[in-house]
């Protein structure tokens, strides 16, 4: 039995009623958390005692809804393009991908996200070459050799581009050959306990990459097993303007027509949105994945998150492939989900609280997972982040929430996962970091020279 406590830090529990504690304590035994609360940790037997001297912030981990981990290594291409230009440079690239380019990928940046205070990730992956071996392996092994949990969405794409889709013909699934390999992977990797690590999800790409029957198919398929629902929907101009030729419909009328509107159901991006849209994702609580830095990136707009959140759909945030956000960190978006939302709303859009929610809670509504995590309270799992808040940048600064959201994305001083330490005095303690860079480089060094 392992039991720590930690004090001498602010604590914000990001609860339904907002508690938060200026000088606290967290306790956690073995996986959960068993104690929250003002002031020092009650008296007893510790294996850890950790006290901060008023310096920390606590937090829950960061929920990262949306991202595509394979990207990580080919960041840098078409930096001043359009998302449709940038998809065309890229997929030939993405069709040179096997099971290892996929894996040290993976690994790199579940290893970036984890030092940026990210301790659950939802990554969708809808690159499937022939013959490139098992790429949902590929990750699942990767969120083990890291420590965090992972959603794995297992996406398809069926539609090339002798079909009007994007992807070259090379780089699509037979239809049928798309849903049993989602179901394998269901059947094979998806864990429904309290501290899985590894969840599996069904997640067709985009519509302009999947046919009407690969997205209905999914849904069935989903339903069926139990297991939640993702796509990519509403992210661009042109997507609107190619759903509105081919259905005669905008891309939220043409998802709530084959059932992918729901509480089971969280949607990427979800930028351009008219307010009856809006109003039914409130309705029918469909999650949305909000990736400000990615957005910012391609200049594809600014999500209504004010709406959304005051429709009542859950709203959590995504950093999004690193070929559209470079950095990799979720840490940051909190800062650029609150000025994104200001910019289109005015400085009330958006609060620094309600910021650490979105990254926090939010982000647990839209796994389907607020139960387990996204909140410091006894009973849940233990995935906490420690926020060094002692240096110059914050120096003067009161309101440690602020601090975090606002100033410089400080480095976490400590992630747990489930009661187990993933970063301490902000280095990655599950696996070695340069090893982890040079199978990076290598991984990404083969991809260039096979173009």
């Amino acid at each position: 039995m392992s039991r720590i406590a930690i004090e001498g830090v602010a604590v914000s529990t990001v609860d339904d009623a907002g508690t938060e504690h200026l000088d606290g304590h967290v306790v956690v035994e073995n996986e959960l958390i068993t104690a929250v609360g003002p002031g020092a940790a009650p008296d007893g037997d510790y294996d850890e005692r950790l006290d901060f001297g008023g310096t920390g912030l606590v937090t829950p981990g960061l929920v990262n809804t949306h991202h595509h981990l394979y990207q990580w290594a080919t960041r840098g291409y078409a930096v001043d393009s359009t998302l449709f230009e940038w998809l065309v440079e890229l997929y030939p690239i993405w069709g040179r991908l096997d099971a290892d380019l996929t894996h040290a990928a993976a690994t790199a940046g579940l290893a970036k996200l984890a030092l940026s205070g990210c301790t659950t990730v939802a990554d969708h992956h809808y690159v499937f070459p022939a013959d490139a071996g098992d790429q949902v392996e590929a990750l699942v092994a990767a969120t083990g050799r890291i420590g965090v949990r992972s959603h794995i969405v297992r996406g398809s794409m069926d539609r090339g581009e002798s079909d009007g889709g994007l992807p070259p013909d090379n780089l699509v699934e037979d239809t049928e050959a798309a849903l049993l390999g989602t179901e394998q992977a269901i059947d094979k990797h998806h864990d429904t306990s309290k501290n899985a690590h590894i969840r599996i999800a069904a997640g067709p790409c985009s519509p302009f990459t999947v046919s009407r029957a690969l997205m209905t198919g999914a849904a069935e398929l989903a339903r069926r097993k139990g297991v939640r629902l993702h796509t990519h929907l509403a992210e661009t101009l042109d997507e609107e303007e190619q759903c509105l030729a081919e259905e005669g419909c905008t891309p939220a009328e043409y998802a709530d027509d084959m059932g992918w509107l729901g509480d089971d159901v969280w949607l990427a991006h979800t930028v351009h949105l008219a307010p009856e849209a809006i109003s039914r994702m409130g309705k029918t609580r469909t999650g949305s994945a909000h990736c400000p830095t990615s957005n910012g990136r391609l200049g594809t707009g600014i999500a209504p998150v004010r709406d959304l959140l005051d429709a009542g759909a859950p709203v959590g945030l995504g950093v999004d492939g690193a070929a559209s956000n470079e950095d990799g960190g979720l840490g940051i978006e909190l800062h650029a989900a609150l000025l994104q939302a200001r910019q289109r709303g005015g400085p009330k859009a958006l609060s620094v609280r309600e910021a650490l929610w979105l990254g926090t809670m939010g982000g647990a509504r839209c796994l389907g997972r607020e139960s387990e995590i996204g909140s410091i309270e006894p009973g849940k799992l233990a995935d906490l982040v420690i926020w060094d808040l002692g240096g110059l940048d914050y120096a003067g600064i009161a309101d440690p929430v602020a601090s975090l959201v606002l100033g410089t994305t400080p480095t976490p001083h400590r992630v747990f996962v489930g009661g187990k330490t993933v970063v301490s005095e902000g280095a990655l303690r599950t696996a070695d970091s340069a090893a982890i860079a040079g199978e990076l480089r290598k991984a990404s060094a083969r991809l260039r020279e096979a173009r």
